[in-house]
């Protein structure tokens, strides 16, 4: 099989921009699935003891990971330049860089879950019912980092060529047997938390092998020839200069999100699993959103590679437009129908109403977010990525620690914590768009004096 492009740099837009989020965002909720399956059987079949130890992993496995994975964007945005300027040549050499890189960030990572489980849930003050078995997930699923890794590397060039089918069709598979096996494992075998965790080490081996193996057949620059793997340092340095401050920025994230993790804590074994099953639930808005603000990093890129600002100042807009529509629907759906999504997860009344009480706070106002996403994504596009993960740090995170160091310390309310994101989201979004105003502007004015001379 092929690759089949879109072209998006010619022609209408915002068909392009929905066919392209589309697969991306069905992708997204596959993944999820991975993880929904395992916090779905483990409650239901293990207990609520194994449903808080799986779903408390969440925050620290993102924690431990998004430094990484962020830096696959800056594979995105490397390829998508080139592709709009029409070099082939770096866009090979990018897919062996990223493949190489990939695997070597895959291998570190399997040892700093190995070593760093136990003693960073011992910081985030997991209870001690459920840290044995959290750290026992966490171990289990660090072994497919390698799978991760390189799965989201080459995809990021994938999506860079303008496919995004094939992620899909790989995902299908993977969450079919990742389904099975979590059925198998934990009812037939009694394998609990150890059982989900493996049924989703396998899955990503399963997709990464199918996503490797495609580009290993390709016939043009996306040819992945296992011979030639290796680190081209321009190209590396490229990829680093615009990924890294988008890891720092997710990892900076998940830090302020595993202080939150360890307030949610503080409130007893219900809340924790209350609040793990209205962050699943999240996470299938989230990942949708977010994907709109994938669909505009790699639009920019291609755009940005060729040089047309009027093609990139409409992408920004119709993604922030499609991102509000997302947003707003599938966030008041998700709170709207909270207590029978919650009740797949856990029977616990008191869970349901800790779940409930969450995806009113964070839910509703979903939307900002993805704005506030969107908004970087455009500026990633432009290559600029240092600016997004300053205001992020300071805007997002920095005002959630200082907002659980203080006021929530006094009003010790769940209500309280959970007002922490909508806050932030419209601080740090008003911010970006600024920045992105000035980053646009400075582009254009500088092309036009190029242009002039």
């Amino acid at each position: 099989m092929n690759t089949k492009k879109l072209d998006m740099i010619h022609g209408p837009l915002l068909g392009k921009l929905i066919i392209f989020t589309l697969p991306i965002i069905a992708s997204g909720v596959l993944q999820l699935l991975f993880n929904a399956a395992d916090v779905i059987v483990v409650g239901r079949f293990a207990g609520e003891t194994s449903l808080a130890a799986v779903g408390s992993t969440s925050a620290l496995i993102n924690l431990m990971t998004n430094l990484f994975i962020g830096v696959s964007v800056g594979a995105n945005v490397c390829a998508a330049q080139f592709y709009g300027a029409g070099d082939m040549d770096d866009v090979k050499k990018t897919v062996h860089t990223s493949t190489g890189f990939s695997i070597i960030c895959g291998i570190l990572l399997i040892f700093i879950g190995l070593f760093g489980a136990r003693p960073m849930l011992e910081l985030m003050g997991s209870p001690e019912d459920v840290i044995g078995l959290a750290a026992l997930y966490v171990r289990i699923y660090f072994m497919a980092m390698p799978a991760i890794m390189l799965y989201n590397f080459l995809a990021a060039i994938l999506r860079a060529a303008g496919d995004t089918s094939h992620p899909l069709v790989f995902l299908s598979i993977a969450g079919v047997v990742n389904v099975i096996l979590n059925l198998i494992l934990v009812i037939g075998f009694d394998l609990g938390v150890a059982g989900v965790a493996i049924a989703t080490v396998t899955s990503n081996y399963i997709s990464c092998g199918l996503l490797t193996a495609f580009f290993i057949k390709q016939t043009d620059a996306l040819r992945l020839n296992p011979k030639e793997i290796s680190i081209d340092r321009r190209i590396l340095s490229k990829i680093i200069r615009i990924g890294l401050p988008a890891g720092v920025q997710g990892t900076v994230f998940s830090l302020s999100n595993v202080v939150i993790q360890s307030s949610i804590n503080s409130f007893g074994t219900a809340v924790i699993a209350g609040s793990s099953a209205a962050a699943s639930i999240e996470g299938f808005v989230y990942v949708s959103m977010n994907s709109v603000s994938q669909t505009c990093v790699t639009f920019v890129g291609q755009n940005f590679g060729a040089g047309d600002e009027k093609r990139v100042k409409k992408v920004i807009f119709e993604c922030l437009g499609i991102v509000t529509v997302v947003g707003l629907a599938m966030g008041n759906t998700a709170y709207l129908f909270a207590k029978p999504l919650l009740g797949i997860y856990t029977e616990s009344a008191d869970a349901i109403a800790a779940g409930t009480l969450r995806l009113f706070w964070v839910c509703c106002p979903y939307f900002l977010c993805g704005v506030m996403d969107t908004l970087t994504g455009g500026l990633r596009g432009l290559g600029r990525s240092t600016v997004p993960m300053v205001v992020s740090l300071l805007g997002a995170c920095a005002s959630r620690l200082v907002w659980i160091a203080t006021y929530f310390q006094v009003h010790h309310t769940q209500d309280v914590l959970f007002f922490s994101y909508p806050g932030s989201w419209i601080l740090t979004l008003s911010v970006h768009s600024i920045c992105l105003t000035y980053v646009y502007k400075k582009w254009v004015k500088q092309k036009q004096s190029t242009q002039i001379w």
